[in-house]
C-alpha cells in the first residue's frame, strides 16, 4: 500500500462512540467541551525514522515527525493529553548507549503527561529505571506493581488526575506479569497484583470517590490472547467505569479503537497503535453542558 493511500485510509478509519442516545453532531450544538487524548506504545527507543531501505517501514516514524504532529494537534485543541502505554526502552543502540536518558528527555520535550511501565522498561533493572527518572518531566503510573519494598515506591504513583477545561480526567496504569518475561534480579521485590481487581478498585476510586468525568487506563497487558491470560479486551468487558483503555505490549496495529461492552453494558474504547512510534493514536471526547459524553478515535501514521 502506498504511503499516501495508507494515510488517507488510516486517518479516515474513525470509531464513533456516543452515550445516552446522543449523536456526535448534537454535542457541537450544545457548546460542548472537547478533550483530545494522544497516545503511543512500545516505541522501543526508536528515535530516528526507519531508513529508506527498510523493507516494511521505509521513511516512517521518528521523534521529530511525532513532535511536529503533536504540536499541530495541540494548536488545534489546547485541551490535549499525551500518554504512553509502556516499553519506552530497548530496541536501538540509543538505549544501549544512553540507558533511557535520551528517550525520557525527548518525551519531556514533547510534553508527555504520563506513561505506564512496560516489561522492557526493566531491562536495565529497577535501579536503572530509577536513575533515568529525573530526565522524565512527566509522571509514571502503575497501580498493580507493588513497589513498597523497592526504590520505586515513592516516584511511581497508581494514578493521576488532570483537569482540562473543567473536565476531570483520571488516568491509572497497569502492567503485565513480569515473571517469565523479566529476570527477577531486574525487578527485585516488586509484587505483581491482579490487574482485574486493581482496575475495578482504581476505576471505582476515580469515578465515584474522585468524581472524574473521564477515566483512562494505561495498560501494558496486551490487546488479546487465545488463552485466559488477562488482556485489554477482557479487562474492558469485566470492569465498569473505564471510558478508554490505551494498550501496549502486543504491538497491535489498530486503525481505529475497538468498542467493547463493559460489565454494566456500557461502551468502552480500547486502542493500541502498534509499535516503534510509527503511529499516533488520537481519541477526541466531547462533553455537552450536562457532561454527557461522545467520542471518536483514529490512528494517524507518523
Amino acid at each position: 500500500m502506498k504511503r499516501r493511500n495508507f494515510i488517507q485510509k488510516s486517518t479516515a478509519a474513525t470509531a464513533f462512540l456516543t452515550l445516552g442516545g446522543l449523536s456526535l453532531q448534537s454535542f457541537a450544538s450544545k457548546n460542548s467541551k472537547h478533550i483530545t487524548i494522544l497516545h503511543t506504545n512500545d516505541v522501543h527507543s526508536h528515535i530516528d525514522p526507519f531508513p529508506s531501505t527498510d523493507s516494511r517501514y521505509a521513511n516512517m516514524g521518528g521523534v521529530a515527525r511525532r513532535a511536529t504532529l503533536v504540536e499541530a494537534i495541540r494548536k488545534e485543541n489546547p485541551n490535549t493529553l499525551l500518554l504512553d502505554a509502556g516499553d519506552i526502552f530497548q530496541g536501538t543502540p540509543y538505549f544501549n548507549f544512553y540507558g533511557g536518558e535520551l528517550e525520557f528527555k525527548l518525551m519531556s520535550m514533547m510534553k508527555y503527561d504520563a506513561a505506564t511501565i512496560g516489561n522492557h522498561d526493566f531491562d536495565n533493572g529497577i535501579d536503572g529505571l530509577l536513575a533515568q527518572l529525573p530526565h522524565a518531566q512527566f509522571d509514571f503510573l502503575s497501580a498493580n506493581y507493588d513497589f513498597k519494598n523497592t526504590v520505586l515506591n515513592t516516584p511511581i504513583k497508581p494514578y493521576k488526575i488532570f483537569i482540562k477545561d473543567g473536565i476531570k480526567i483520571g488516568v491509572f496504569g497497569l502492567g503485565i506479569e513480569l515473571k517469565g518475561l523479566v529476570d527477577p534480579k531486574m525487578y527485585k521485590e516488586t509484587i505483581y497484583l491482579n490487574p482485574l481487581e486493581i482496575a475495578q478498585d482504581m476505576s471505582r476510586i476515580l469515578k465515584d470517590d474522585e468524581k472524574c468525568d473521564l477515566v483512562i487506563c494505561l495498560s501494558h497487558l496486551g490487546y488479546h490472547y487465545k488463552s485466559d491470560k488477562i488482556s485489554d479486551l477482557a479487562l474492558a468487558s469485566k470492569t465498569k467505569n473505564i471510558d478508554l483503555i490505551i494498550g501496549g505490549h502486543t504491538h497491535t496495529f489498530l486503525p481505529k479503537p475497538t468498542i467493547v461492552k463493559n460489565s454494566a453494558g456500557e461502551n468502552v474504547l480500547v486502542n493500541q497503535v502498534g509499535c516503534y512510534g510509527l503511529n499516533l493514536g488520537r481519541i477526541d471526547f466531547y462533553f455537552d453542558s450536562d457532561k454527557n459524553l461522545a467520542s471518536k478515535g483514529k490512528s494517524i501514521i507518523v
